[in-house]
């Protein structure tokens, strides 16, 4: 039966076509049921869905409760999965992200530039939220994602690495050099506040920019800092 989505649902939804495929793609074994509408010309999701076995429901009662407003003609119902991030790969650390739209595009960027995984510091976005899932356009299950309770607790997991947060009176990013042999965990903060002052003992970092705006979006610097990494 479906019905809206709250947060501690044991699965969650992906809304869209594309989205769909990128779950049957990369999580096949978390697929539950394919919602198709009547009205769709799609049928790539279909066909790969009945491939795996996964059962497909043609109706339009899943769409009006789940997306009556946007233009969606395909739904995945999923379980929920837990993944690891790895100690050998770079990270992109967001600290109580509140937004889940940004929160899927910066996975989408993850994804992109494919040298970080993702830490998310809560109280945060849902990552799996219907609307973060779309935002990501199905990245969010593709990449390795993990939340935990406090930064402390992200450090205790992975000490010794070395910490980069990005704030405002930091040090300009364009004069750091990567160092290959280091593992780098990239950190950012809530979209209103960013980070609080203790995060100063890092030594920040700033992406330098025009006075016509006060700071980037989010997932703008997210994007920036993963490219330099990347292209390092």
């Amino acid at each position: 039966m479906v019905k809206r989505y709250k947060k501690d649902d044991a699965y969650s939804y992906a809304l869209g076509a594309t989205v769909a495929m990128e779950l049957l793609n990369r999580r096949p074994e978390c697929a539950r049921r394919i919602y198709v509408s009547p009205r769709s010309e799609v049928e790539a999701v279909t066909q790969r869905a009945e491939a795996l076995g996964v059962p497909v429901t043609v109706g339009e009662k899943p769409f009006n409760i789940l997306s009556p407003k946007e233009n969606c003609f395909v739904i995945a119902e999923f379980d929920k999965f837990a993944c690891d991030i790895s100690s050998e790969r770079h990270h992109v650390v967001l600290v109580n992200p509140s937004n889940s739209g940004n929160l899927g595009t910066i996975m989408r960027d993850v994804a992109a530039f494919d040298c970080a995984d993702l830490a998310v510091i809560t109280p945060a976005a849902d990552p799996f939220d219907p609307k973060t899932v779309r935002a990501s356009m199905g990245a969010v299950f593709g990449i390795a994602h993990k939340c935990f309770v406090s930064f402390d607790e992200y450090l205790a997991a992975f000490p010794g690495r070395t910490v980069m947060p990005f704030m405002l009176g930091g040090a300009p990013f364009g004069r750091v050099n990567f160092d290959k042999n280091k593992k780098y965990s990239l950190v950012f903060g809530n979209e209103a506040t960013g980070l609080p002052h203790d995060f100063d003992k890092f030594g920040a970092a700033r992406i330098e920019q025009s006075d016509k705006v006060d700071s980037l979006n989010l997932s703008v610097a997210v994007s920036v800092a993963l490219y330099r990494l990347y292209v390092s």
